[in-house]
């Protein structure tokens, strides 16, 4: 891989988020805010099936590689949309790096290669002809699980759902544990393109000897999990360096077996990407018992500051709060404060009394939410329920610690920023940001001891109460739509729907690796036959002892609590997604719209509210524009001077992914995969009912009219 300059790696989208440096950045123009009201439809690639795609296409040449056709990796003519090839991988596939794939070719272009994981197989594809390269790895794959210091059969999730990074010959590869304790490590890794070879590995749980081993209980690395890089990477190409945002260890939410300030989770790492060495590091949440991960690509741009030019790398956080350092020595830009924040009230727990928060830029999110900010389309007697619910909860701020109170937590643990949310111009220093502002309502009990003997339907019951009952309610009804109910289940999902379901994870729940698979058919045995089950499952107070009285030893555990109305809507006042612009060069808001709106809300006239529980992912434009799709089934373009809507366009189902800027024979396209699932018409608004959306997914590519450029 050659080094390209600044504007050079941006006129083309080789790579996830545009280049290497994922700065979801292009630096074309033909289209710009004069003619951009012009654009049309230029050619539109179906799907194929009515699964949900949220991926980010990318353009080698006159070739696009896009994911279609139940989880294939297919090759279209980027001019046209034509099929061009088409690789399946085994009907039973459930994992793939949905958000985009890797793409590497030697100096020579002889060899040209596709990078994709696979149920936790790294495998290769011929990007010519679509064919496996079986010399890669042994038999053509890699087992993504090996290598980690733990029993790869136990590991059920380890792959990404983000593509890693090529530097040379080497692909950085980060990881996706699960959310439970037990939970894998979340190793760093780089693999040698062209063999498979394991390069460098850098522990997120440090080994003894190494820095921030202290930070945690002696020997954790062997089994605390998680403090793991599942989101976009950016990578310095000049300077050889690769920044990694990390998430929480695990458990998210009770950390008694984890003391400490747990390094490196909650960080942004700087590393040598030839070699795994610790550049700098700087951890955002210490002892994070909040689920609040660096969900978002780190952005690379260049600012003035004090009267010097400075390359730094922002941040944007779960938390509100954007984060800017000086790129090469880790140096806060502005001052960060270390603050009091309460303890926590759990036992065993040993929460940090101080969290760091950044003087400037100001948080691009709300990190606060009472009574008095819910929602003016709830129905008096729900308002009042919530608000009653709201005063008497726990609620000091943004780092309230989870109890066995309810607790406000505020954006929440799907709030804030999250992945592919932001995107920069890289030389004025302009960075935007898709946020949305989701509390949630948490609460810790000890997990039951489920029943060992008993028929399947019983200990099915015990096992729902221990692990699912937090969510979908002990009497399995859900608050639909945003947790389905669980009420006749069997007859809408097959059997081995739910267990790959609660094996990886699915929307907002998320995987419950740790039961056996005998547990799972207990769990639908239950499901299936209720009335089979007694009233009150003989399980384990759930509030017992932890075991041998050891904190330490106790699974405590929370729902998400994400605050949905009956509606499906947020229970805060809108707007519930907004999209901010900061000047880094002074650390200021240039501006803050809503962005997107509910179909059922906008059809009576109420805009300005924000989509619904989006992913969002902006690109901006050298032609001064901002690109982006919402799940209101509408791309749009707005202008990155004032953020003003200048072309919308609606397409034939959401957008949850990023989309792709290129330029074939002279024209620019922009390219948006609408495939998501959708909000349309899933939660009942007053005089809109409730229904399912099917999804019609295809790949939509738009362009000025021939002859008008």
């Amino acid at each position: 891989m050659v080094s390209l300059p600044m504007r050079a790696q941006h006129m083309e989208w080789r790579d996830y988020g545009g280049a290497a440096d994922g700065a979801q950045y292009s630096a074309l123009k033909q289209v710009n805010r004069g003619n951009v009201a012009q654009l049309e439809k230029a050619w539109t690639f179906e799907t194929g099936d009515n699964r949900g795609y949220l991926f980010n296409p990318i353009v080698i040449g006159k070739v696009m590689y896009v994911l279609a056709h139940n989880n294939s990796v297919v090759a279209l003519d980027a001019e046209s949309g034509r099929e061009l090839w088409t690789h399946g991988f085994d009907a039973k596939t459930l994992l793939m790096t949905n958000r985009g794939i890797n793409y590497w070719e030697s100096e020579d272009k002889k060899d040209r290669r596709l990078i994709v994981a696979v149920d936790n197989n790294l495998v290769e594809l011929n990007a010519e002809t679509g064919e496996p390269i079986s010399s890669f790895g042994t038999g053509g794959k890699i087992d993504l699980r090996e290598g980690l210091g733990r029993d790869p059969q136990r590991l059920t999730l380890v792959q990404s759902y983000n593509p890693g990074r090529i530097f040379h010959d080497l692909l950085i590869l980060g990881s996706s544990t699960n959310e439970e304790y037990g939970s894998g490590p979340g190793d760093i890794r780089a693999y040698n393109v062209l063999t498979g070879k394991l390069e460098w590995t850098f522990h997120t749980i440090p080994h003894p000897g190494e820095t921030g081993y202290e930070t945690w209980p002696k020997d954790a690395w062997k089994t605390v999990g998680g403090a793991n890089a599942w989101s976009g990477m950016a990578l310095d190409t000049q300077r050889g360096i690769v920044f990694i945002p990390t998430a929480s260890p695990k458990y998210n939410f009770y950390g008694a077996n984890r003391k400490g300030a747990n390094l490196f989770g909650d960080c942004l790492l700087a590393l040598d990407a030839k070699t795994g060495r610790l550049v700098w590091y700087y951890q955002m949440v210490h002892h994070d018992i909040w689920d609040y991960d660096n969900a978002s690509t780190p952005m690379l741009l260049t600012v003035h500051h004090e009267g010097k030019k400075v390359d730094v790398v922002a941040q944007a956080s779960k938390t509100g709060f954007l984060w800017v350092f000086d790129r090469e020595t880790g140096k806060p830009l502005w001052p960060v404060e270390e603050r009091p924040v309460p303890k926590s009230p759990m036992p065993g727990e040993e929460t940090s009394p101080t969290q760091p928060f950044p003087t400037l830029p100001f948080p691009f999110a709300r990190q606060k939410f009472t009574a008095e900010e819910l929602s003016p389309f709830l129905e008096p007697e729900e308002k009042s329920q919530l608000a009653a619910q709201i005063k008497a909860a726990r609620n000091q701020g943004l780092f309230t610690p989870p109890s066995l109170e309810d607790t406000v937590e505020m954006p929440g643990n799907n709030g804030g920023a999250n992945f592919g949310g932001s995107a920069v111009d890289p030389a004025t220093g302009y960075f935007y940001v898709v946020s949305k502002d989701l509390p949630a309502m948490l609460k810790l009990t000890l997990a039951a001891e489920p029943l060992k003997m008993g028929s399947p339907e019983v200990r099915g019951r015990a096992l729902f109460e221990a692990n699912c009952s937090l969510c979908h309610g002990t009497n399995r009804a859900g608050k639909p739509p945003a947790i389905p109910s669980l009420v006749d289940v069997r007859s809408r999902l097959s059997e081995k729907e739910i267990q790959d379901t609660v094996r990886y994870g699915k929307g907002l729940m998320p995987s419950f690796a740790q039961l056996s698979g005998d547990d799972v058919s207990s769990v639908i045995a239950y499901l299936t036959r209720p009335d089979l089950s007694p009233d009150e499952p003989k399980s384990a107070s759930p509030v017992a002892k932890p075991a041998a009285g050891d904190p330490a030893l106790a699974h405590y555990r929370s729902s998400f609590g994400f605050m949905f109305a009956s509606s499906g809507l947020p229970v805060i006042a809108p707007p519930w997604t907004t999209l901010t612009a900061y000047d880094l060069n002074t650390g200021t808001i240039r501006w803050q719209i809503p962005l997107g709106e509910v179909p059922e809300l906008a059809a009576k006239g109420i805009t300005n509210t924000g989509s619904h529980f989006p992913k969002v992912n902006p690109v901006v434009t050298a032609g001064g524009l901002i690109f982006t799709g919402s799940r209101d089934k509408k791309v749009r373009a707005l202008d990155s001077k004032t953020g003003k809507v200048l072309w919308e366009s609606e397409v034939g189902a959401a957008l949850d992914g990023m989309p792709a800027v290129y330029e074939v024979n002279g024209r620019e396209y922009v390219v948006f995969c609408a495939a998501a699932r959708s909000t349309t018409h899933t939660h009942a608004v007053p005089g809109h009912p409730a229904s399912q959306d099917p999804i019609h997914g295809a790949y939509v590519a738009f362009a000025l009219p021939a002859g008008s450029r």
